[in-house]
């Protein structure tokens, strides 16, 4: 393969439980209940703000509502990411697996369904300017329709056609986005805990349990 797109959140960065919490304040805010196992997998894992929050109010909504709720979304999970020091790191083997990479100049960057604010606090965070240029992260900008877009300006942003490009995702609406986007190589990092599952699907070419198994 000649170039690398990761997904980050539950990918590169196991976070989804910070989600959870995050969406569920948000979700008893708005509609007074729990978001159901069933709604997490469908409706939110690898889905941008702009879509999940009109989903949660049951109507189109207008810029200022959606800006509302998804950075007060974001503020909760950024304090739930602080809190658990002891799981605020990025996934095992990345780092050496981002070593490797550069030391073989196959180019890389991140295409991740989070906001500004949250992808300027990873970066800061875990200094994935040491591995990256984050100039070519691709994140929820509000310009891009879905996650499909988001992988296809990903593999422009580092020269790399998309179907000579390897994708890390870990969320099944992810690694679908990945595959309409004409990526036919898919690793799947197991953090969700359906091995089975995602070896069923179209382009997912292994499953992995962290990132040492590809070095």
């Amino acid at each position: 393969m000649q170039g690398i797109i990761f997904d980050f959140n539950g990918t590169l960065f196991l976070d989804n439980d910070k989600h959870v919490l995050a969406w569920n304040k948000i979700s008893k805010e708005i509609r007074h209940c729990d978001i159901s196992a069933k709604e997490l997998h469908e409706h939110f894992n690898g889905v941008p703000n702009q879509w999940i929050i009109p989903y949660l109010m049951g109507k189109e909504c207008s810029e200022e509502e959606i800006k509302y709720y998804s950075t007060l979304k974001e503020q909760y999970y950024r304090e739930y990411c602080l809190e658990d020091i002891t799981n605020f790191h990025l996934a095992n083997g990345a780092i050496p697996y981002f070593e490797f990479l550069i030391e073989h100049h196959i180019p890389m960057t991140i295409a991740s369904a989070s906001i500004k604010d949250n992808v300027d606090f990873f970066i800061q965070s875990f200094h994935l300017d040491q591995w990256f240029d984050t100039s070519k992260i691709v994140y929820d900008d509000g310009s891009y329709e879905n996650k499909v877009s988001m992988y296809k300006q990903a593999s422009k942003n580092i020269n790399t056609p998309i179907d000579n490009c390897i994708i890390y995702e870990d969320a099944l609406s992810g690694i679908q986005s990945a595959y309409q986007a004409g990526c036919p190589s898919i690793i799947v990092l197991n953090s969700a805990h359906k091995r089975k599952k995602y070896q069923q699907l179209p382009g997912v070419i292994q499953v992995i349990e962290d990132f040492s198994e590809v070095l």
